[in-house]
């Protein structure tokens, strides 16, 4: 058994998709719109096949996105070293997104850093 995606509404679709295609070299599909009811959606897809869908809907309920609260708090990426984790983070802070963390070891052995990515949504980033 796998988890075949994860999803998340998100408030602007394009500029989401941008950010995931930019940092993180996502491969979007075409988009899926229905015109019904206004729902629309584009399933991201990352080099080791797992899949991020994003949605959009008219009237959705923007919360805050707490960093300490019951539920999903964050997606990781691994990019496969160090050197990395630190090349990614230092270009998200250049590129104005707040770093909440790291780059460092964490006591459980991880190196990583934890953005606050496009929307509020947190991003871990780890080795």
């Amino acid at each position: 058994m796998y988890i075949e995606h994860i999803a998340m509404y998100v408030n602007d679709l394009e500029k989401t998709r941008d950010f995931f295609i930019k940092y993180f070299n996502a491969v979007s599909n075409e988009g899926y719109h229905n015109k019904n009811t206004g729902f629309r959606s584009y399933f991201l897809s990352f080099d080791n096949g797992a899949r991020l869908e994003i949605m959009n809907k008219p009237m959705m309920q923007d919360d805050e996105k707490a960093s300490n609260k019951t539920g999903y708090i964050h997606i990781a990426f691994s990019l496969g070293s160090k050197a990395a984790v630190d090349e990614l983070t230092e270009k998200l802070k250049n590129d104005g997104y707040t770093v909440e963390s790291g780059p460092r070891t964490t006591g459980d052995g991880y190196y990583e850093s934890c953005i606050v990515g496009i929307e509020g949504n947190r991003i871990e980033i780890t080795q």
